[in-house]
């Protein structure tokens, strides 16, 4: 049987290409990468004072005195990276904030999770504090993917 003399069906998306299609609907609403990046952030800078390496008979222990000061911190970027998603509205807000913790836990927090939370706070607070919400009718695409031609 040949597919000349089949009834056309019209192209039914599966449930994977649906979610992903909503997903990227629903992440280009709001400060997506900056929300990410302040979550990651948050992960070198709770985890590292609390981390203990041995080796054999040598145990090397990261914890300082600043353990609680790390754990807010770090908490209080979870929270920022959240209301980020959920919350575009407060971007602003979020970023400044974000940027200020990073810049604080790097006194506080074994130089800011070794400098990685650091800079991914910063990056993430920068990012959110550049976002701006999209025009709908500007969200036009051609299909070659070239605009402006």
């Amino acid at each position: 049987m040949t597919s000349a003399g089949a009834p056309a069906r019209p192209h039914s998306d599966s449930g994977l290409v649906r979610a992903r299609r909503d997903f990227r609907a629903w992440r280009r609403t709001r400060p997506f990468w900056a929300g990410l990046l302040v979550l990651l952030a948050a992960a070198p800078i709770i985890y590292f004072p609390y981390f203990n390496l041995s080796l054999g008979a040598l145990s090397v222990a990261m914890s300082t005195t600043a353990g609680a000061g790390s754990l807010a911190i770090g908490l209080t970027l979870v929270v920022l990276g959240g209301l980020l998603w959920f919350q575009p509205v407060i971007r602003f807000f979020a970023g400044c904030v974000a940027v200020f913790l990073g810049v604080l836990a790097l006194p506080i927090s074994n130089f800011g999770g070794f400098v990685f939370g650091t800079l991914f706070a910063a990056t993430g607070g920068l990012l959110a504090l550049a976002w701006g919400p999209v025009d709908p009718s500007d969200d036009t695409e051609e299909p070659s993917g070239r605009a402006g031609e």
